[in-house]
């Protein structure tokens, strides 16, 4: 007879899960048994922390559902800071946990079980959509399906441990349930207000990732400029003749809000790093967001669509006239002011951009880290697609690229950017990339320190103090766990050859890179918009 695991795996199976990342314990060995006879890829990390990075970064390459598999207490509490991140960012993944066996569960007592926690649920609760605690765990399949339901965020499942080894009879639920085609919207209110507009600006975040197309035809229907967030870059072509391809913070692309007559912002809460802690005045705001909450929480619309992006554009492009109209700012012009001050500013960090644009193939997913690198690729990048580039836009967690790139790896070629700190904080995980043959090439720009914190401290005036690290020798560190590994100095033309190098390297591998960069005007320091937020302004926002 099949045991719990068992009807956990099929579920899991059933719910078009292909990839678990997992780390054992003695309470989920029963899971690993069943993951043994099945169809899905199991990869083991590290660290528990990893396994949800990794499912996340899984989710974000793929657009599907990354399941991490923990054991109890400890194990399920390592995964808290990354499944945050993933709640802050919308991705939909599932952590799942075991818990003590039922028999040695008291109500309201911790006797002391191994692994025991008071309430493991409540964990999880500030950071994911719903938790769940499953008797029966053939139910995972409908845990699952939360998780991708709109709007989409992470949900905690925990499992008591003799419910994964109990033998039973087969559970037989069926077929998984249909998708759901949603209804049209209404949009006759959001087409009255684009009537007026002869200055009409589109903001595409993160719930725009999957409708690149119907925001590409809204915007050349309005004859107006695309801005992207961190979160959506790639969304569409740097070929697009409406898309800006450059961020709000810098002042030339920053006047094409200030002109705009109405903004239409589609998946976007308008978060503090995309608007400058919300500087940005509130414009005459049409918003399309599957989530009613998220779209009003920071700049209230004057119209609210609450619909499916895709779906909802289409029935707005569908009341407009055909394609055809001028983009009513001249970009090319708005692009050359922004680049010619950034390059007179920044001219060792153009000259990176620059060169790693030409050195990443258009098939690789870009995983980049809360560093001065990773800083400057969210802020000036152009992936070839979406789903290309990733970044810890949700709460910033250093530490992210490197495990969630295991995740994109599984996906396909993948090549996360980290610092020297941050990079160490999973640098164990080279041990998953070898023993997976993962196609990931790892890049830790090494500048000896916290350099965003040693610049602050610097900007500050006061005393460098906790910011300069001692460093590992990363090359043999990786020669360690078997993983190719080569040095260059500084971020030039040596640097791009040995990346392309490595990138052409099917096999993990990683190359660093002795050199200090200076902060992008995307970073908090160097906004150069002042004052209060908007929503301070009883005229401006919710005051």
């Amino acid at each position: 007879m099949a045991t719990g695991a068992d009807q956990m795996v099929a579920g899991l199976e059933r719910a078009g899960v292909k990839v678990v990342f997992g780390l054992p314990g003695v309470h989920n060995l029963a899971a690993w048994e069943a993951l043994r006879r099945s169809s899905i890829r199991l990869i083991g990390v590290r660290h528990e922390q990893a396994a949800a990075y990794a499912a996340d970064g899984y989710a974000r390459a793929t657009g599907e559902v990354g399941v991490a598999l923990v054991t109890t207490g400890p194990g399920a509490a390592n995964t808290l800071g990354a499944t945050g991140e993933a709640w802050a960012s919308r991705s939909p993944v599932a952590v799942i946990a075991t818990d003590i066996p039922t028999t040695l569960k008291r109500r309201g007592v911790v006797g002391g079980a191994l692994h025991e926690a008071s309430d493991q649920r409540a964990m999880f609760a500030p950071v994911t959509k719903k938790t769940f605690r499953l008797e029966d765990p053939a139910d995972i399949e409908s845990a699952i399906a939360v998780a991708f339901e709109a709007p989409r965020r992470p949900v905690f499942v925990e499992i008591p441990t003799d419910k994964l080894s109990a033998r039973g009879p087969r559970w037989d639920v069926g077929e998984f349930a249909p998708e759901v085609v949603p209804d049209e919207p209404d949009v006759g209110e959001a087409l009255e207000l684009l009537a007026g507009a002869w200055k009409p600006l589109v903001w595409a975040g993160g719930g725009a990732t999957d409708a690149g197309p119907e925001v590409a035809e809204l915007a050349r229907r309005l004859g107006a400029p695309i801005l992207t967030t961190f979160s959506s870059r790639g969304l569409v072509g740097a070929e697009d003749p409406c898309a800006v391809g450059l961020p709000p913070h810098l002042p030339a692309v920053g006047e094409l809000w200030d002109e705009a007559d109405v903004v239409i912002a589609v998946g976007t809460d308008f978060d503090g790093m995309n608007t400058m802690n919300w500087r940005l005045p509130r414009p005459k705001l049409l918003s399309v967001n599957v989530d009613a909450r998220d779209a009003v929480k920071n700049y209230v619309p004057d119209v609210l669509v609450e619909a499916d992006a895709a779906v909802a554009l289409r029935a707005l492009a569908a009341g407009l006239p055909p394609a055809g109209v001028d983009v009513w700012a001249d970009l090319v012009t708005v692009r050359r002011r922004a680049r010619g001050s950034l390059r007179g500013d920044h001219p060792l960090e153009i000259a990176f951009l620059e060169l790693f644009a030409r050195a990443v193939p258009e098939d690789v997913t870009v995983v980049a880290d809360m560093c001065i690198p990773g800083y400057w690729l969210a802020g000036m990048y152009a992936p070839a697609g979406p789903r290309r580039f990733q970044y810890p836009m949700g709460w910033g967690t250093l530490g992210y690229a490197f495990p969630a790139a295991l995740g994109a790896a599984a996906a396909g070629p993948t090549l996360a950017v980290c610092g020297d700190g941050g990079f160490l904080f999973a640098c164990g995980e080279l041990a998953t990339a070898k023993q997976e043959q993962l196609p990931l090439t790892v890049v830790v720009v090494d500048d000896g320190g916290y350099g965003m914190l040693r610049f602050d401290q610097d900007r500050s005036g006061a005393e460098r103090f906790g910011v300069d690290l001692e460093t590992p020798d990363f090359v043999a560190l990786a020669g360690a766990f078997g993983v190719r590994a080569s040095a260059v100095e500084g971020l030039g033309d040596d640097f791009a050859a040995a990346l392309a190098s490595h990138l052409a390297d099917p096999q993990p591998s990683l190359l660093v890179a002795k050199a200090a960069l200076t902060p992008p005007p995307t970073t908090s320091p160097l906004w150069y918009r002042n004052g209060p937020p908007a929503w301070a302004d009883p005229l401006g926002g919710l005051g």
